[in-house]
């Protein structure tokens, strides 16, 4: 067990036996006690009301919002009391794009963000794999070769040299790429003769000899033949990924591509009581298993719901598997990886519609983002109430913008993925389309509903990242100065929308989260300042004070 895995479960640990104890099945605290909450600011995200002092809480609900006066009032002199003196309480912030499983999974493997170098990174996998029984397989996630010398993807010579017998299987920091040594190119069945994958590409040198990175559909060959977590290895992931979210100030999230095992363990988590997160289900269309579950319509429950389905039409722009209309600036000879046929594409969407779930695609580069509104518009009249999502929507030229608009699809957008792409975004893209792509305002002024989240494990959780990077298009160093484009900045209201009000219509959810008004689900997040009042520097430094489930307390930070 890794030392961030370890913390992870602590925290679930200690939040069990405390206030953060798991609601009950019904998606209520047995309480019926009220709970007076206040701050130096409650910002409501009700345009009609947008800023009050303090709430009061019956049980999972909000029961009153507005002065401390009336709201001492209203809690009656035996109310329980939460006082965050200094702070600023928002409605619960929800992640429209992430990964459950995929995040308890990164915490307890090696962990190679923020890696400068080749030799560090094997550094790193070294280290780890001392703490591994030796007949298991080395995973580990994060690599990014464009923050090491050169920027070009890594050979598996050192891997092979540190491991030559013992598979290592290291995932891209963005998940459309594998690194991996000659024990694992074996293991897969990869050698000079294997053909290309479609959707995929194995990375080969000047002899055509495989170099050890796998693209997209490619990773399969070698990821098939691992062995699969057991449902008690995935609950151990998705427990200690939901102590994560809450230390972060979320209170729901949007799994993005959810596997039927990772759901079998959800629905049962659920089922106990013990899903103190609200999880928008996603299918995986990819798993054979989770398209079945087409065949039975959508669940919407207080902690679970099973609404939407995950297709991929491309891969991600790192790695050079964003397809892209033109070619890469920087590669000419490649537009990147189609994923999926066109007539598979409009047959999934089209089979997922007509059972009443809601389509997401992930489509990172103008031209998958131009096939998937062309199939959506076959499909989407002005006016339906369908809330198909473009998830990433990160290179769209702007008659896709505008086309967007028309046919009311959400644009799932991640803002830290622009300043972790900064750096390198432009080279790939050129001077021309680089003005489409992370076009957070240009999308909103088009008319585009903006859901935002953060990806997590390719980002980190830690949502307070994402608030900030709309708002200032800045990293947490402050670079670069003034923002990167600002001109597409957010501003701290529309940012803060894209993770409350906007995440909860993306979710179905509006008429019951997404703002803190009398009736609605009791799901706080307290931040130790306020965005957009308070500098990026204090907002960050103080961070989440405390986050709130149906009314519970579920994190707390130490005073």
């Amino acid at each position: 067990m890794t030392t961030a895995l370890a913390r992870a479960l602590a925290l679930v640990a200690t939040l069990s036996g405390c206030g953060g104890a798991a609601p009950s099945p019904n998606g209520g605290p047995s309480m019926s006690q009220k709970t007076l909450v206040t701050a130096d600011v409650v910002l409501t995200m009700d345009p009609g009301a947008p800023r009050a002092e303090a709430l009061v809480l019956d049980g999972d609900r909000i029961d009153f919002v507005g002065s401390l006066v009336d709201a001492r009032r209203h809690a009656g002199p035996d109310a329980q009391v939460e006082a965050f003196p200094g702070a600023t309480v928002v409605p619960g912030l929800v992640d429209t794009h992430a990964h459950l499983t995929g995040l308890g999974k990164a915490l307890a493997e090696v962990d190679l963000a923020g890696a400068t170098s080749v030799e560090e990174a094997v550094a790193r996998v070294v280290g780890a794999a001392a703490n591994l029984p030796p007949s298991v397989p080395v995973e580990g996630r994060g690599w990014d070769q464009n923050d090491w010398p050169g920027g070009e993807f890594p050979d598996h010579r050192p891997l092979t040299a540190a491991f030559p017998d013992r598979p290592v299987v290291l995932r891209r920091v963005d998940g459309h790429a594998l690194w991996v040594n000659a024990a694992a190119l074996s293991l897969g069945g990869i050698d000079r003769r294997t053909p290309e994958p479609a959707g995929g590409r194995i990375v080969r040198d000047a002899g055509g000899e495989p170099t050890g990175v796998l693209v997209d559909a490619a990773m399969a060959l070698v990821t098939a033949r691992l062995p699969p977590p057991t449902p008690g290895q995935i609950r151990l992931w998705i427990e200690a990924a939901v102590a994560t979210c809450h230390a972060v100030g979320l209170t729901g999230m949007h799994d993005a591509g959810t596997s039927a095992v990772q759901l079998a363990v959800l629905e049962h988590m659920a089922a106990e009581g013990a899903l103190p997160l609200r999880v928008h289900v996603m299918l995986d269309a990819d798993d054979p298993a989770a398209f079945a579950r087409l065949d039975r319509p959508p669940v919407s429950g207080p902690f679970l719901s099973v609404r939407g389905f995950k297709i991929f039409a491309d891969g991600a722009l790192g790695s050079r598997g964003a397809h892209l209309s033109a070619p890469y600036a920087d590669a000419s000879e490649t537009r990147g990886l189609a994923l999926i046929d066109p007539v598979k594409l409009r047959s999934w969407v089209r089979r997922a519609a007509e059972a009443g779930y809601q389509v997401g695609v992930h489509a990172i580069g103008d031209a998958a983002a131009h096939e998937v509104l062309t199939v959506y518009g076959e499909i989407l009249k002005p006016g339906d109430d369908r809330r198909f999502r473009l998830e990433h929507a990160q290179i769209v030229a702007p008659a896709d913008q505008a086309e967007m608009a028309r046919l009311g699809v959400i644009a799932a957008v991640q803002p830290t993925h622009a300043t972790s792409d900064m750096d390198w975004a432009e080279r790939r893209l050129g001077p021309e389309r680089i003005r489409w792509a992370y076009a957070w305002r240009s999308l909103r002024s088009a008319g585009v509903r903006l859901a935002l989240g953060s990806d997590f494990p390719v980002e980190r959780p830690a949502v307070v990242d994402g608030l900030l990077a709309a708002i200032t298009r800045q990293d947490a160093t402050g670079r670069p100065t003034g923002g990167w484009y600002p001109e597409e900045r957010l501003t701290p209201e529309e940012a803060l929308a894209g993770f409350t009000t906007d995440a909860a219509y993306a979710g179905f959810v509006e008429t019951r989260r997404g703002r803190l008004a009398p009736g609605l689900d009791a799901d706080l997040t307290v931040l130790g300042a306020e965005p957009g009042r308070a500098s990026p520097a204090e907002v960050r430094a103080k961070g989440v004070r405390a986050t709130i489930v149906a009314g519970r307390v579920v994190y707390r930070a130490a005073p």
